[in-house]
This record gives structure tokens, sequence and C-alpha cells, in this order.
């Protein structure tokens, strides 16, 4: 059972009721299905946001997790102060990110530089990567280097 794209004059006629079904709070299990690329694009969805996520960051997301809570809420400006003035290993790869979402929300969504806040920023756990380590008598250890895929979200305050 494979989903089909609308095409665009279905979506044209559909619009509200899809925006609606999108916005409306109801359980997981009554949501709507979810939209392809396509007709979120023809819907005109995430236009309001710069968006830019980084993946299989070899750094822990517990470490990021830290300066991420920082950034939330802050305006564009106030973020870049609190990313170069923060002494954590996360801080360097956050201060790139937020660079490339301010480029995608200025160049692609073309929303203005001044207004821009930082709505969300989290990271989720990437894959592991399990090394040994030798040790005393011949045993071996497991070393778990950790990775994570970072997210943040860039919007215009109203």
């Amino acid at each position: 059972m494979e989903k089909k794209d609308m095409n665009k004059e279905t979506l044209q006629e559909r619009r509200e009721e899809l925006l609606a079904a999108r916005e409306a709070s109801v359980p997981q299990h009554r949501r709507a299905p979810l939209l392809t690329k396509r007709e979120r694009k023809g819907l005109g969805i995430g236009k309001d946001e710069g968006r830019a996520i980084l993946r299989y960051t070899r750094i822990s997301s517990r470490k990021v997790a830290v300066v991420a809570s920082l950034l939330r809420g802050k305006s564009i400006d106030e973020a870049y102060a609190i990313l170069r003035y923060t002494p954590k290993a996360a801080s360097p790869v956050l201060e790139k990110l937020l660079k490339s979402a301010e480029a995608n929300a200025v160049n692609n969504n073309s929303l203005t530089r001044d207004a821009l806040y930082v709505a969300d920023c989290f990271s989720s756990q990437g894959p592991t990567l399990k090394r040994v380590m030798p040790r005393a008598r011949g045993s071996a250890s497991r070393i778990h280097k950790r990775t994570s895929h970072i997210t943040l979200v860039l919007k215009e305050k109203k």
C-alpha cells in the first residue's frame, strides 16, 4: 500500500483542509498521513523558517545538548555571542550550523536577518562506533565513540 503524490490542482483545491489537518492537535494515532516533500513545497509549509541539519557529528549528543539549551529562544546575534564565548567542544560545531541555518533562511526563504531567532535547537543520538582498547593480561575493553545528529531551526519574530 504505497502513498500517491497529489498533483498541483488537488493540492490547491484541498489546501485549507490539509493545512487545518496539519495544525490540529489530535492524538498521534488519529493524525492525518504525512505529506510528501513535493506536497509540502506546493502548500508552502516550511517557508517561514531556516533549517540546518548536521548528521553523524563525532561528538556526544549529551555534550551538544548542554550548549543547545543555551541558544533556544535567543536572537541570532545573541546566539553568535554565546557560542563564541562558551568554552565547550560543541560551540564551534553549532556556530557553523547556525551560519548555515542563517544562510538558508535569508537566501532560500527570503527572511530578514535582523528578525531571526533560534526557535529550536536539539541533538539526537547517532550511530556509535565501537572500538577496542587493549588492557592488562591480554584482555580488552570496549570504547564507544558516540556520534550525534544536530538540528537548528531559525524563525522570524512576528
